[in-house]
């Protein structure tokens, strides 16, 4: 990319050596991003090793000691606790913070910024942070917002169906243990997950609320709401854990205000910045994680059909990459915003 003045930017990224730290790093390599100094952070544990950017090696400093000073757009994605404590700190000594984790998504003085669906948001950042959304929002949204846009979307129905990615490395690493435990014929020991995952799908992601939904669920309610400026938008979700490495899944079907045709919203979507329809009433004509999503950076619509339980409703398959898309891609995407002057 290219800025205005052709200014670089001195670029902290706070949780590096993590899933999602270690593909901002190569997401900001691939959109050839302003880098003047990159600055690795992690906790202390983490800290001492090197991790390498654009060919070079660096040392992975240690969060807690590190001053922020000089430091312009600090990329966080290690957790909400640290973030709490940290973001606050990096923003205060004029750095940027585009924050990763749920610590400040529902404050009304915190943008929460979906690149393709509200971009204008980011400018106003009064305490100098900018949440990311949720994954499983991010996706569902860059499809959902230019239908809601053009029809008026008045209630959605979602189901996800989220990849172990979205759990961090220690999810993935026991996916592949399990499968293999299981393939000979050992028992699966779950550890990270409350039940096996291993050829098994799971209804529990996040902590239960009250109400019976889970916060991974609600997240979805909240989030929608704040992003699309539109709290009458009436959400109804459900967040299955599956057997999958890499890429979320959502069925989703909306009603909206307008009725919308499918041959309508097919010509919508493919117009729509973000998106790439893959729809053919044939094998293998709709997206997956494995064959479409993983690596890359659309997201995936197919299935879309109408509803023919709801006079205005429509039915869509919605699939992207959780760990690009749904976090470090969008995450460098509004670093880019904040480094053209948004």
């Amino acid at each position: 990319m290219n800025t205005s003045q052709n200014r670089r930017f001195n670029v902290a990224v706070v949780g590096a050596t993590g899933a999602v730290g270690e593909t901002m790093l190569s997401v900001l390599a691939e959109r050839n991003f302003p880098v003047g100094k990159l600055v690795p952070l992690a906790s202390e544990r983490s800290a001492g090793g090197t991790i390498e950017y654009r060919g070079d090696d660096y040392v992975v400093q240690d969060l807690a000691t590190f001053d922020p000073a000089g430091i312009d757009i600090a990329l966080f994605s290690a957790g909400g606790g640290v973030s709490k404590e940290y973001a606050p700190k990096f923003a205060a000594a004029g750095a940027v913070v585009i924050d990763n984790s749920s610590a400040f998504r529902y404050d009304d003085d915190v943008p929460l910024v979906v690149s393709e669906v509200n971009p204008e948001a980011a400018k106003n950042r009064p305490r100098g942070i900018i949440a990311n959304p949720n994954c499983s929002t991010m996706q569902m949204l860059v499809a959902l917002a230019p239908l809601h846009r053009r029809y008026g979307i008045e209630r959605i129905n979602v189901a996800t169906y989220q990849s172990v990615s979205g759990a961090g490395r220690s999810a993935l690493e026991e996916l592949g243990r399990q499968t293999g435990a299981l393939l000979a014929f050992q028992d699966a020991d779950p550890q990270r997950f409350p039940v096996q995952i291993a050829f098994n799908l799971i209804p529990h992601i996040d902590d239960f609320l009250d109400n019976g939904f889970t916060k991974e669920e609600m997240k979805l309610v909240w989030e929608t709401r704040k992003i699309l400026g539109d709290d009458s938008i009436q959400v109804n979700p459900t967040a299955v854990r599956v057997p999958v490495f890499y890429g979320h899944s959502e069925a989703v079907a909306i009603e909206t205000r307008e009725k919308v045709t499918p041959e309508a919203a097919r010509e919508l979507l493919a117009a729509s910045p973000g998106i790439e329809v893959v729809d053919e009433r044939k094998a293998g004509g709709y997206p997956t994680p494995v064959t479409h999503a993983s690596g890359r950076d659309p997201v995936f619509v197919g299935r879309i059909r109408e509803d023919f339980s709801h006079p205005r409703g429509l039915n869509l398959w919605i699939v992207s990459d959780n760990i690009r898309k749904g976090a470090a891609l969008n995450a460098v995407q509004l670093a880019e915003l904040v480094a053209n002057g948004g």
